[in-house]
């Protein structure tokens, strides 16, 4: 299994998987996606197959947001998640950022573990947060703790 950043002859696999994994769907988000944070769009691919993806993007000087992850049924179980994950933070890494964050349903407990497992932490939740009213855990990682954002440099003269 290889990651590499998503290619625009990936969208249809992409949408496969996302419609496989989400209730609700947005098709020309992922080109969004694509178009104005390429570096952080990422597939994971076994063998030529698209198995899963991860989007995120650069929320502000410090945090990185994952906007969407997903691996395709049959394939789960597999550490594909964890080495999107992992993917995705070293680039937020490289861009010296501090923390990450993402949302997760509240029934979506093999998410959660998942993202525990990864050093994600649950800070609040969301009420409503989903279309259909159920509630959102929003989780942030500690990436890189002894990075300086800009404030940090200003405060610390």
């Amino acid at each position: 299994m290889i990651v590499r950043h998503f290619e625009p002859q990936d969208f249809g696999k992409v949408l496969e998987i996302e419609s496989e994994a989400f209730a609700e769907h947005n098709p020309f988000i992922y080109m969004n996606f694509y178009e104005m944070n390429n570096d952080c769009f990422l597939v994971a691919e076994n063998n030529g197959y698209v198995t899963g993806f991860v989007a995120g993007y650069q929320m502000s000087e410090s945090e990185g947001r994952i906007f969407s992850l997903a691996v395709r049924d049959g394939f789960r179980g597999f550490s594909i998640g964890t080495n999107l994950l992992n993917a995705i933070n070293e680039i937020f890494k490289k861009r010296a950022l501090r923390y990450a964050s993402l949302e997760v349903r509240i029934s979506n407990t093999k998410a959660q573990r998942l993202y525990r497992k990864m050093d994600f932490i649950p800070c609040w939740i969301e009420h409503g947060y989903y279309s259909d009213g159920e509630d959102a855990i929003i989780m942030k990682k500690v990436l890189s703790p002894d990075t300086k954002t800009a404030v940090d440099q200003i405060l610390s003269r």
